[in-house]
């Protein structure tokens, strides 16, 4: 059975212009596992962009708006945010929620040659991969 690593490391190598795959806990930030081919990417650069990612999906102004659908719902609050596809510069990033395991994000870095298609198919084949290993 693979690891996270091992997986994170097949998205990168099956996505041209893919620059690095890691998956990040919702709940701490800690990287759970990660895989790149970018020398830059370096520790406290990779902790950056995964405690970036949980304010994305978890910060207190997305808190703030989930409370606020679900109490014009009349439903219990959940967490809505499932996907998302940031756009920097010069690199696109690809997110995703782990199916059943709602506090693991995978997250995939590309340069912007990528076709768009190919690095959401990447991420979405990763998920059922990725659910058995997280916590």
């Amino acid at each position: 059975m693979a690891d996270i690593n091992s997986i994170c490391s097949d998205v990168v190598k099956q996505v041209d212009s893919a620059l690095g795959c890691a998956v990040v806990d919702l709940d701490s930030g800690l990287l759970l596992g990660v895989a790149h081919n970018i020398p830059y990417f370096t520790q406290s650069y990779l902790d950056a962009v995964a405690a970036a990612a949980v304010d994305m999906f978890r910060g207190k102004n997305v808190q703030a708006v989930e409370d606020m659908i679900a109490n014009m719902r009349g439903n219990n609050k959940t967490q809505l945010i499932k996907e998302v596809q940031m756009t920097t510069e010069n690199t696109f990033h690809f997110m995703a929620v782990v199916p059943d395991k709602p506090n693991a994000l995978v997250v995939l870095i590309t340069s912007k040659k990528v076709n768009l298609g190919m690095g959401w198919v990447a991420v979405r084949q990763s998920l059922n991969k990725i659910g058995p290993l997280c916590p």
